[in-house]
């Protein structure tokens, strides 16, 4: 559908969407072939995508926007700046204290951009007619490469979306419509020579530049990964609980970020650096009353908690080893895992022995066993 106004419409959406709170608002067309899928194949079929088993089952209708809408004629794409106001990489420098990604620090994006994208779609329907569908990073859409192509920004060698205003610091939004309009140039790769997103890396994730391995990455393993984290990358993971921003945290490009400051989420103070202490207390209660509107949520309770204890096994601290003790008799075989390996990083050899002593008898679970194994002789399963 071709759209006729006096004044550009790209103008004009543009202009709507800046009111509505986005930072950056770009046009695409979706005539063209989509590279970005035989990158998807080979990183699918490398298995590199781990336990996100919906990247696979979705392969088909991620090949090109019009695999999933066919419809669709133009792309508008929206970026929304969440650039902290300090170095996240403090947070590492205590490590009674957790690291949270700075994404989830405050209310859920999702819920934020889909509202600012419903009302961009009531504004372009009313004005120009057509059909659309919205979306925010939970449906097939390849959004890093539409936004790419439509000139928010590019992906740089940690695979991440960078722009030269915000740097790695954006989170995306994506309206398809049968409307065509006229689109705005790619944005090429500014990355130079640089590799520090690579070498910040704490497990080696990335195989190459510009590719991922998402089952070394500390954001998958810490909020995909459903099972105990495997024991090579816990000592990497240090004291981030959830996700990981080394590789967004060292791009050079966030030094430009300081437009649209007023624009960026707020972080909530209760989850900046919250001691591992108070957070190995959760229950599920509790859990869900402090993750309530954030996008922690989404792992729940237990998954979070051995996070935490992996972190407390990091800290070097035996102040926190009563911490771990009380979670060994945990409902969660996966928290109690956890605990175990927490709890033999931080006593001493005598004292672990002990531990596990009073403990013979009292685990049934077979991982759990497995992590009492894996750091000496292992009690007694328990009778049934």
């Amino acid at each position: 559908m071709t759209i006729s106004t006096s004044d550009a419409p790209e103008d004009l959406i543009r202009a709507e969407a800046l009111a509505l709170g986005f930072d950056l608002c770009r046009f695409t067309d979706l005539d063209d072939a989509w590279p970005a899928a035989g990158r998807l194949e080979t990183f699918v079929g490398e298995g590199r995508h781990g336990e996100m088993g919906w990247m696979a089952e979705t392969l088909d209708r991620r090949r090109h926007p019009r695999a999933m809408w066919a419809d669709a004629r133009s792309a508008i794409v929206l970026g929304v700046n969440y650039g902290p106001d300090s170095d996240p990489m403090l947070a590492l420098q205590d490590p009674t204290r957790a690291a949270i990604s700075v994404y989830a620090r405050g209310d859920d994006y999702h819920d934020l951009i889909k509202k600012r994208l419903k009302a961009l779609a009531r504004f372009l329907q009313a004005r120009f007619g057509g059909e659309l569908k919205v979306f925010v990073d939970t449906a097939p859409l390849l959004e890093k490469p539409l936004a790419e192509r439509a000139g928010i920004g590019w992906q740089g060698r940690h695979t991440n979306l960078v722009s030269r205003e915000f740097g790695s610091w954006l989170f995306l939004g994506s309206i398809l419509t049968t409307l065509e309009l006229e689109p705005d140039a790619a944005e090429p790769v500014h990355c130079g020579s640089c590799t520090a997103c690579l070498q910040a890396c704490p497990t080696d994730a990335f195989p190459a530049p510009f590719q991922l391995d998402a089952r070394r990455c500390i954001s998958y393993l810490t909020i995909e990964l459903k099972g105990p984290i495997p024991r090579e990358f816990r000592p990497a993971l240090g004291n981030r609980i959830y996700g990981c921003d080394d590789c967004l945290a060292v791009c050079p490009w966030n030094k430009f970020a300081q437009a649209g400051r007023e624009q960026k989420l707020a972080a909530r103070e209760a989850l900046r650096s919250p001691g591992l202490a108070e957070l190995a207390r959760l229950d599920d209660a509790a859990f869900r009353e402090l993750f309530a509107r954030g996008p922690v949520k989404r792992i729940g309770r237990d998954r979070f908690v051995r996070n935490v204890l992996y972190a407390i096994g990091n800290s070097g601290e035996p102040a926190l080893a009563p911490e771990a003790v009380a979670l060994l008799g945990d409902p969660s075989p996966l928290v109690r895992g956890a605990a175990v390996w927490a709890l033999s990083r931080l006593l001493p050899d005598t004292a672990f022995a002990e531990l596990r002593a009073r403990t013979a008898g009292m685990e049934q679970d077979p991982e759990v066993l497995a992590e009492w194994a894996a750091t000496g002789a292992p009690p007694t399963p328990a009778r049934p």
